[in-house]
């Protein structure tokens, strides 16, 4: 019986083993995420501001201003704060919303920077609304105010902190509170890519698999991902395997069977958005229908269908939502072949 050994391994590294799987796997992460602006692909905007912003702070040797980075999942928030700390050499310390609970959550971190330090808080209006008030003066004065003692004697002692530039993301930008969100000094928009820039994407991606693929098998990933490169990347990866185990180089043949194997439809929808389209038409004949009879319906909760599946379907037209509940477009209709039918009146009234 023989062991696999990658080439260039010394004899008895296993490929199974855990640990060298895990570094392959950051490796390809790390490989994936861009280090500058300019290998940057997309937000060509959002770019521009970007190095104006950083190169202005550079000239004039201070840090930059504070960032706030909104937008839907998976289109390179998290990166470009990377980015942020890499273009100007300075470290990083990367926390989230959810993490920071309470005010001395948020103290903790601060105190702990050090001067032109870049923190970056994911989904950040989920922090708790103390930390979110404590983190107004530090923003705008660089210092916080520690409470000391209880009741009558408790005193307000002051702590400076050192000159730091925050940046936050959120996919919610309607839940952060006016105070924080106008501390920012710069907000960037976000939007979904079109189908040349996840080509760009998948190019760059492949290169750092490695993976010989054809460009009409780029393109047809490419009008798949709901203009989202995480998905992008995510899809790569499926065809990626699917070349790796049947074999051969990754041509449109083998990027439509791993896609069908793996429910991605031409236009990107997958299961649960056709789960979801399919009862709204056949079963509620286009709807309308309540948000939580399409849910149970489809045996998801109704947080699931409202916040993953729902902006998609509305995004590319199938669907749209009405005082009376969701109801299915003619672009639906068509997608599945079906003639739109009249609705019942009976299955008019419902929830939203």
């Amino acid at each position: 019986m023989t062991t696999a050994v990658e080439p260039g391994r010394a004899d008895g590294e296993n490929l199974t083993d855990p640990t060298l799987a895990s570094e392959a796997e950051l490796d390809y992460e790390g490989a994936l995420r861009p280090r500058t602006l300019s290998e940057f692909v997309g937000q060509t905007k959002v770019r521009g501001q970007l190095q104006l912003l950083l190169t202005a702070a550079m000239l004039q040797q201070r840090t930059p201003d504070h960032i706030l980075l909104a937008g839907p999942p998976g289109l390179g928030k998290t990166t470009l704060a990377m980015i942020v700390a890499h273009e100007g050499g300075r470290p990083l310390r990367m926390s989230s919303g959810p993490a920071i609970q309470h005010a001395g959550d948020l103290a903790a971190v601060l105190s702990s920077l050090v001067p032109g330090e870049v923190l970056f808080i994911d989904e950040i209006h989920r922090m708790a609304r103390s930390a979110e008030e404590m983190l107004y003066l530090a923003m705008e004065d660089f210092r916080i105010d520690i409470m000391v003692g209880k009741g009558a004697g408790a005193t307000s002692v002051p702590l400076e902190l050192a000159p730091f530039t925050l940046v936050g993301a959120t996919t919610r930008s309607g839940l952060l509170p006016n105070p924080l969100r106008d501390r920012f000094g710069f907000t960037a928009h976000l939007e979904f890519y079109d189908t040349d820039e996840l080509e760009q994407v998948l190019v760059r991606a492949a290169e750092r698999l490695p993976l010989d693929i054809e460009h009409d098998a780029v393109a047809e990933i490419a009008g798949r991902c709901r203009g989202t490169p995480r998905i992008a990347h995510r899809l790569l990866r499926r065809v990626r395997d699917y070349a790796l185990v049947h074999g051969g180089r990754a041509d449109l043949e083998i990027v439509n069977a791993a896609l069908e194997l793996y429910d991605v439809d031409p236009i990107g929808l997958d299961r649960l958005d056709r789960a979801v389209i399919t009862i709204l038409l056949e079963r509620f004949a286009g709807g309308p229908v309540g948000l939580s009879t399409l849910a149970v319906s489809v045996g998801e909760e109704a947080e699931t269908v409202a916040a993953v599946v729902e902006p998609f379907l509305v995004r590319i037209g199938m669907m749209t939502r009405t005082p009376r509940g969701r109801v299915a477009t003619p672009a639906a209709w068509a997608h599945f072949g079906m003639a739109p039918r009249a609705a019942q009146p009976a299955l008019l009234i419902d929830d939203l």
